[in-house]
């Protein structure tokens, strides 16, 4: 039997589409190898966001050059970074057999017959045209019980500093009877939790169905016997995007999880201008307080650009100072990578290195302050979690998720896992709540 071995890097649509190109694979009589060593088939889904993320993709794909003098096996770049780099991947890496970019997904099923037979693909004048798969779970690893479900991909903003636009290309919806055919599917393979996926979620549009118009649909046609997916996540939310309608059809169907991801890259509007966001910071807090007093116990989280050309010091005392008055349970920090290709690319005043570094410290630094003060203020409270798995640090524990996206662990057997629980937050050990016991939820 072929064997095939995936490593997935970026955001969460590459774990979603890689779980699709497996499912292909197993659908032809492949089987998963446990390393890359005795597979048949490797296959490096990539990212482009920032340079240190490609830097990472040609040591990967050093290593594989190496393993190949040793056996063959055939070797699959797909993602944003082949997208970006096209065939100059193949030239500067002889040992990579095929190129695939984020539109040419189609031709996996080709490859993997033309290893079969023991040929080369060779067609390479099949127009690239995104397409989404029908399931995007495989049922294998950690993630038994949850599933990434894309809605729309590509994104339209052009943010200066993002070569998204540019490796994804334009926005394209799904329609929502597909969207809402793998969230049935999946709950019959026992998923609780889905999580909506896109590069800017709240832009879905498709023949008059709007963002929340396909909320609306998802919670009217969950099961209602509770046996299939009872929470619903979503990610990326971009703030100018957000409506008021959105706010109120999260608030009537609490299906929808108490924590959303909400960009807001820096808090200096004068930065935020120089990034095309197309939001002020007031704009911003203004939505937090929309979402905060309509959604009580909601939890946030975001992500913070430092660094950017032309910050000063000032700059720098806005976006902490937005901080401090959203408190978000956590955010992805990182100080501006240079992209070629984009708008923020040839901007003047670049940043130095050390004067980034130090920066992004203080972002850092005040953000472990407000994770540790918002999970101290929880202590005490009760919270229902989905129990996802095993503890990797204690066989005897089971790690759970809060509706807020935070981790607890708790004393449990392997037969709860994939079941919803009742728990009281009694301590914190780093990042992670501990209870002492659990109370499983039956019923809808």
């Amino acid at each position: 039997m072929l064997k095939y071995f995936f490593e997935s890097y970026g955001c969460q649509m590459n774990l979603a589409e890689s779980a699709a190109l497996g499912l292909a694979a197993r659908e032809r009589k492949w089987e998963e190898a446990e390393n890359a060593s005795l597979a048949d088939l490797v296959l490096i889904n990539t990212c482009s966001v920032r340079a240190t993320a490609e830097q990472r993709i040609w040591g990967r794909l050093a290593h594989y050059r190496s393993l190949k003098k040793r056996r063959p096996f055939t070797l699959v770049v797909t993602g944003c970074m082949a997208e970006r780099l096209g065939e100059d991947l193949k030239k500067e890496n002889a040992a990579v057999d095929y190129v695939m970019g984020t539109g040419a997904r189609q031709v996996f099923p080709l490859i993997l017959q033309a290893v079969e037979e023991g040929k080369l693909y060779t067609e390479t004048d099949i127009a690239p045209e995104f397409s989404f798969s029908k399931i995007h779970h495989d049922g294998t690893g950690e993630s038994l019980f949850k599933s990434f479900v894309p809605i729309m991909q590509g994104c339209n903003n052009f943010c200066s500093y993002c070569i998204v636009p540019y490796v994804r290309g334009r926005e394209v919806s799904r329609s929502p009877e597909a969207i809402l055919e793998e969230i049935r599917l999946v709950g019959e393979r026992g998923v609780r939790e889905v999580t909506l996926l896109g590069q800017n979620v709240n832009s879905y549009l498709w023949e008059g169905v709007d963002f929340q118009g396909l909320l609306e649909l998802i919670a009217k046609n969950l099961d209602s016997s509770g046996k299939g997916v009872r929470w619903v996540r979503f990610l990326t939310s971009h703030p100018k995007n957000f409506s008021s309608r959105t706010i109120e059809v999260l608030a009537a169907n609490p299906c929808f999880c108490r924590h959303i991801h909400l960009c807001v890259q820096h808090g200096s509007n004068r930065i935020l201008d120089a990034m095309n966001r197309r939001y002020s910071r007031e704009q911003y807090l203004e939505l937090v307080g929309n979402l905060r007093n309509a959604l009580p116990g909601l939890s946030l989280s975001t992500d913070i650009l430092v660094g950017f050309p032309g910050e000063t010091e000032d700059d720098l005392e806005e976006a902490l100072s937005l901080m401090e008055e959203v408190k978000f349970l956590y955010s992805f920090m990182y100080h501006f990578n240079p992209r070629e290709g984009t708008a923020a690319y040839s901007l003047p005043g670049r940043i130095d290195e050390d004067t980034k570094r130090k920066r992004l410290s203080r972002v850092i630094a005040l953000q472990k302050k407000h994770t540790l003060e918002i999970l101290r203020s929880r202590l005490g409270q009760e919270s229902v979690v989905l129990i996802e798995g095993i503890s990797r640090k204690n066989a005897d524990e089971l790690i759970g998720r809060t509706e807020r996206d935070e981790k607890v662990v708790v004393p449990g057997k392997p037969g709860a896992i994939g079941n919803f629980g009742k728990l009281c937050l009694s301590s914190i050990k780093g990042n992670t709540f501990k209870a002492g016991s659990f109370e499983l939820i039956t019923g809808k």
